[in-house]
Order: C-alpha cells, then sequence, then structure tokens
C-alpha cells in the first residue's frame, strides 16, 4: 500500500482513517499533538512496531512477512550475530528497525550491520545514516522497492554492501560499493560472501 508525499489536509486524514483501519486501531492511539501535515508527520505519529517505511517521500506499508521469509532471516540473523560475539568488529540490528537515511528516506531493512566506528550513529529511534552492510530477505510485494528505489538510495548514502536474499531458491545477490556505485551483484546459492565482515555466511 503506498500513499503520495504530502497531499492536502483531507487527503491526510483519509490515510490516517486507513492506517487505523488496516492495523485495528482507534484514531486515538495514534499519538499526534496536532492532526499531521504531512506524508512525513504521519510516518512518526504511527505506533511502534508498524511495518511501514519512507520511501521517497511516499509512505510505503508492507505485510507481514512469510513463515519461509523469517525462517531465512532468524538463521542468518543469528549465524551473524554469533560470528560477531567472537569477532568485536560491530553490530547486527535486524527488522523492525529503522534507518534513517535522510528526511525522506526511512527504511525498515531485515537486517544491518555497524561498524564499531558507527556505533555512535545509533539512537533510539534508529538508526541515522548510512549502515556498512544491509541485507534484504526479498518478499513478492516489496521486492521492486528492494531492487529499485531503496537500492538506489543505498548506492547515493553509500552503503558499502547491500544483499539481497531469495527466501525461497537461496540466491543471494551481493552488490558492493567501488568509487560510489555499484557493480554487477556477485551471486551465490546459499552464502553471503561479505567483504566488510570478512567471512563467509552459509544458510539454508
Amino acid at each position: 500500500m503506498i500513499f503520495p508525499a504530502d497531499p492536502p489536509t483531507e487527503r491526510i486524514r483519509v490515510i490516517m482513517r486507513s492506517l487505523c483501519y488496516r492495523n485495528h486501531l482507534s484514531m486515538e492511539s495514534i499519538s499526534v499533538q496536532q492532526p499531521p501535515r504531512t506524508i512525513r508527520e504521519v510516518f512518526e505519529s504511527l505506533p511502534e512496531g508498524t511495518l511501514a517505511q519512507l520511501i521517497e517521500n511516499q509512505l510505503v506499508m508492507s505485510p507481514s512477512p512469510s513463515d519461509r521469509h523469517q525462517e531465512v532471516l532468524h538463521e542468518i540473523s543469528v549465524i551473524i550475530y554469533n560470528y560477531l560475539k567472537q569477532h568485536s568488529i560491530g553490530k547486527v540490528r535486524i527488522a523492525p528497525y529503522d534507518v534513517h537515511l535522510d528526511d525522506e528516506n526511512i527504511f525498515q531493512p531485515d537486517l544491518i550491520f555497524i561498524r564499531n566506528e558507527n556505533l555512535s550513529n545509533i539512537q533510539q529511534n534508529g538508526y541515522h545514516g548510512a549502515p556498512d552492510l544491509v541485507l534484504e530477505v526479498l518478499s513478492p510485494r516489496t521486492a521492486r522497492y528492494d531492487r529499485g528505489k531503496k537500492k538506489t538510495a543505498y548506492e547515493r548514502h553509500g552503503v558499502s554492501e547491500y544483499w539481497l536474499v531469495d527466501p525461497d531458491t537461496r540466491e543471494a545477490e551481493g552488490f558492493f560499493l567501488k568509487e560510489g556505485r555499484y557493480g554487477d551483484p556477485v551471486r551465490s546459492n546459499g552464502r553471503i560472501e561479505s567483504e566488510i565482515l570478512g567471512n563467509i555466511f552459509e544458510f539454508n
């Protein structure tokens, strides 16, 4: 579900009612001191844990992920977490967790890795800036964003390593930032060969 950027006040009210209906909420449960006037303000007023992203100043609502999606994400996140317990080079965060790239792009990637030297960018409402590594487990309804606008934004903001994982085929595609651009992806099956983490992670 996509909502356009900065619509008139009446359309904002329609959006708010739609969000409440979709998430089984009352209007009173959305915490605002005054009616939101922009899509950014709608986003900021959503209850904690809402599956929503601000992509190029458009509010994009996501359905709950599939069981297979969660199985793959859990396996990968545990493998990386255990690796970081042995190699203290940074921290990992998993969705739902907001990544604030700029005022018009606030994403909820499935997994991010942050080097120790960038941990100061972690705030109570998420990570501010470009994570060192981003991983997305693809879903049918959101894959076009992961391959399109979100990939472009990650590249523009300097995310060094970007991984896309198909949970059904187990194909992993890795994009590596070289001179400010992503080149052709490195493809593998059931393997994430991370340069930043300096390791190969295998998953089922």
